[in-house]
């Protein structure tokens, strides 16, 4: 089990994504804003971050370097829309999302899990 961060605009997008990852045995919570995003980052010390693809690229950045900067060993899943293509180069792991989730989005975020906990024991 993980504990994810999943920062987006959409909150129904964003429930939806709770519910999937909750179901695959994550713990997971959400966010739409930023303040509530950095203390929750003071406080918790999470294994996956997701940034949603109804983000805007400048807000992706932002958003990606908060996270950095309070969870250095957190790795990050960027999801984004053909339209707009990858916007974070420094993601762990990316993925197009063709619909509201991509179809293969608990297996990235298990392998991204299983990768944190990997490094965080020094295998």
């Amino acid at each position: 089990m993980a504990l994810v961060v999943c920062t987006g605009v959409d909150e129904a997008l964003l429930n939806t994504q709770r519910v999937i990852l909750e179901v695959a045995g994550h713990k997971v919570i959400t966010f739409t804003d930023e303040r509530s995003l950095v203390e929750a980052l003071k406080v918790h010390s999470f294994d996956v971050a997701v940034i949603g693809q109804a983000v805007a690229a400048r807000m992706k950045r932002r958003i990606s370097a908060l996270i950095r900067e309070h969870c250095p060993a957190v790795k990050v899943l960027e999801i984004y829309v053909n339209h707009s293509g990858r916007i974070l180069d420094d993601a762990d792991a990316s993925m197009m999302a063709l619909g509201d989730v991509p179809k293969d989005f608990v297996d990235r975020v298990d392998e991204l899990a299983k990768q944190g906990m990997q490094k965080q024991r020094g295998a």
